[in-house]
């Protein structure tokens, strides 16, 4: 495949350009005082590194603006709970003072639950993103292009967790209370995860009906997904290698 002319990867990248630069603007806002200096640097290592990738993979696999914007909004969001740490985001006083009454009591929330709404964001706005890469990358088609998204973003929020456990362990104190955010409830890890898969499924619903009304072909790539192609493996496998024949 030919490389594309400079001006059209220049036209390619105006958009993700323009969304990094908010970012790095909202980024440097929100770090001039967080809450909790140490809590804020945490929360964005993986942050930054997600960046960083992003932008070191933009010429070789750009993305689409759709999955640039969804994942511009999930950062944002993160932004803005590593300022206040994820407990403290003063969300029901913002509303209280917009609308004269508490949001947590017209939803009957008993806690801070920005952490959640950004576990279930994390599901909502990154399994498109997840589905282009598995479907550019991987070639999956049909069943497969919905179901892996959500077992990846499922994957990433249990490796979440658990980092998330290990730093809380790591640093102690304060700061492992506050990066951990369970609020005191022992199911957090479970329920972050619940919300992030929920996000997810809902998203990928959305995708596959838009697709199943849109693609003339959408029942017959999804059956053809799930057609056995190849004949067993394991040992069976092993013995064709043996043989000199290729999987």
């Amino acid at each position: 495949m030919a490389a594309p002319a400079p001006w059209a990867y220049s036209r390619r990248v105006r958009w993700p350009l323009l969304l990094l630069t908010l970012l790095l603007a909202l980024g440097v806002a929100l770090g001039i005082d967080p809450y909790d200096r140490a809590d804020w640097a945490l929360e964005n290592a993986l942050a930054v590194v997600a960046v960083v990738l992003l932008v070191l993979t933009a010429r070789r696999f750009p993305l689409s603006k759709l999955s640039y914007t969804l994942i511009w909004t999930f950062l944002v969001l993160h932004e803005i709970g590593a300022h206040w740490t994820y407990a403290l985001v003063p969300y029901d006083d913002a509303w209280r003072k917009l609308f004269g009454c508490s949001f947590n009591e017209l939803v009957g929330w008993q806690r801070n639950n920005y952490d959640r709404v950004v576990h279930f964001a994390f599901g909502f706005l990154l399994a498109y993103p997840m589905r282009e890469l598995f479907v550019r990358v991987g070639g999956a088609r049909g069943f497969w292009g919905y179901f892996l998204p959500l077992e990846m973003t499922l994957s990433f929020s249990c490796v979440y967790e658990i980092v998330e456990w290990g730093a809380a362990v790591f640093f102690g104190g304060d700061l492992g209370v506050a990066y951990l955010g369970t609020q005191g409830d022992v199911w957090d890890a479970q329920k972050d995860m619940a919300c992030a898969g929920s996000g997810a499924l809902i998203a990928i619903v959305i995708v596959a009906l838009v697709h199943r009304t849109l693609d003339r072909d959408f029942q017959r790539e999804w059956a053809e997904s799930l057609r056995v192609k190849r004949e067993p493996l394991g040992e069976a496998a092993i013995e064709r290698l043996r043989g000199g024949t290729r999987l």
